[in-house]
């Protein structure tokens, strides 16, 4: 008995010491109620320290796990809130608690390779994310002092776009073009060209259908180097909230390399479904529309999100965010409300033409609409000179082959300007996950400078592609080295690529005439 009284009086004095150390604060919680709920968005009224961005939890009729809104518009009485989650068993009248805290995502290397949702979820089976830190997915864009010149080039592998329409990083290029005229076709083909660079990769996919996004994994991890990318998918079966967040969460993933002297590269697919969803649920929130029924801040929400993407100064690291958002046209409408908003917060777009993709150009870009407004700089001695006439030339050629459709008569000079433009046009022609290392394409512009293509039969410059790339193969990389060590073909390199590819037509030229070509 004297154990037992001895023990209790031990653990009453302890509790008792615990309380007087116990330090009692008063803790402020934020509290309001739901005023109305439906079409995965509510109204909240109570809450007037809310701020745009944070996160709300929403209790449940049937007392689950509290599901998660983000403050989207803010009117005197009333909070408006996107859902992000499934709002079952939330209802008019139940409990709303502020959190104080915006919407943040995990961001680290630890998510390279891996497939997540827009909330940093994975999606592909694997473990949890052992985030290096947490980040709000709205940040401020680099202020001016903080940018420096885009001066290195990055190369997608698509001769069309490398000569003609460059690119570099830290620039922000749109592509853009009808539906299915290979808009992500060219993003796939950038994201495995750079599996030899040390540029991370991040490719967002808003609102697309999972067989899709499936199908660009399996090209990556076919073609490319997947454990340098990162996946962040919002299907169109995920509440309007998710997918609305989507671009922005990416942004901050992309911007943890960049800020740390890295080179990330951010593919957007895409920010014409982005828009919708942004109206969808500014009508359903009761925002008063404006052109096309979109909200009058549709361009903010996209300029903030674009000019994240920039070359940092070399106080700020020296690192650089490339942005390649998609965005989709009807009927090649380029003068639609939001492509022309994309196009004037972009440094310049790459147009698809639905014409040239059925008559089998591939990659179908019009290069008289297209444009690119930092990159040229950035291209290599070598590339510029050799691209300075390419793009005269072709356009050239395009305006005199809409003469000859009409079936008259051309003089010589003209038909071998012609059967000249032909030719090119073959050369840019492109297989989807093949893009050409820079030394590649340096070959083919000789070839065309030269005008060596125009001794052969169009049909037959795919297998000089071929032969050309099974030679420098052949060189060891010594020659694609050289070439990028010094940015310049240098007499002797130039002459051995002229005496290659000659050798290489006349080799094809003998096989199409033993052929009765």
């Amino acid at each position: 008995m004297n154990s037992l009284a001895e023990s209790v009086t031990a653990r009453l004095l302890s509790a008792r010491r615990a309380l007087s150390e116990l330090k009692v604060e008063p803790r402020l919680d934020m509290i309001g109620r739901v005023e109305r709920v439906g079409d995965d968005v509510a109204s909240v009224r109570g809450l007037p320290e809310a701020r745009l961005g944070e996160l709300l939890l929403f209790e449940r009729s049937n007392g689950g796990e509290p599901v998660a809104g983000i403050v989207l518009t803010l009117d005197p009485d009333l909070i408006g809130c996107a859902m992000l989650g499934t709002p079952s068993g939330v209802g008019a009248g139940n409990l709303v608690r502020g959190t104080g805290a915006v919407a943040s995502v995990p961001v680290g290397e630890k998510l390279l390779g891996r497939t997540v949702s827009a909330l940093g979820i994975p999606l592909d089976g694997g473990p949890q994310i052992d985030a290096a830190s947490v980040e709000p997915v709205e940040r401020p864009a680099p202020a001016i002092i903080d940018r420096d010149f885009v001066d290195t080039a990055l190369n997608t592998g698509l001769l069309v776009i490398d000569a003609m329409l460059p690119l570099g990083r830290g620039q922000r290029e749109l592509i853009i073009g009808d539906r299915e005229t290979g808009k992500t076709a060219i993003a796939i083909d950038t994201i495995i060209n750079q599996r030899d660079t040390g540029v991370i990769c991040i490719y967002c996919a808003v609102g697309q259908k999972t067989s899709s996004v499936n199908q660009v994994i399996d090209a990556v991890q076919r073609y490319g180097a997947p454990q340098r990318c990162i996946f962040v998918f919002a299907p169109a079966d995920d509440p309007p909230g998710v997918q609305w967040l989507a671009p922005y969460a990416a942004c901050t993933m992309a911007e943890y390399f960049s800020e740390r002297g890295g080179d990330a590269l951010l593919i957007i697919d895409d920010l014409s479904k982005h828009a919708v969803i942004y109206r969808q649920l500014s009508l359903l929130l009761r925002n008063p529309p404006a052109r096309e029924a979109y909200p009058g801040d549709i361009f903010y929400i996209h300029s903030r999100l674009l000019e994240r993407a920039a070359k940092l100064s070399h106080e700020r690291g020296g690192g650089s965010l490339t942005a390649l958002p998609i965005a989709a046209t009807e009927e090649g409408n380029l003068s639609a409300y939001i492509p022309t908003n994309l196009i004037s917060i972009t440094d310049g777009q790459i147009v698809l033409d639905p014409r040239l993709f059925h008559e089998g150009q591939k990659p179908a870009v019009n290069v008289g609409k297209s444009v690119s407004r930092v990159g040229g700089k950035t291209q290599s001695p070598a590339m510029r000179k050799l691209a300075e006439t390419l793009r005269l030339e072709y356009a050239q050629f395009l305006e005199l082959e809409i003469f000859t459709r009409f079936g008259g008569m051309v003089d010589e000079r003209t038909h071998n300007t012609i059967e000249h433009g032909r030719r090119i046009r073959a050369v840019l022609t492109q297989p989807q996950y093949v893009p050409l290392s820079l030394a590649h394409q340096v070959a083919l512009l000789v070839a065309i400078d030269e005008k060596l293509i125009d001794r052969l039969p169009v049909d037959k410059l795919a297998e000089l592609r071929t032969a050309i790339g099974e030679w420098l193969n052949a060189q060891g990389g010594e020659f694609d080295r050289r070439l990028n060590a010094t940015g310049n073909l240098d007499t002797d390199g130039r002459a051995a690529l002229v005496a290659a590819i000659t050798e290489f037509v006349e080799r094809l030229t003998v096989h199409a005439t033993a052929s009765g070509q």
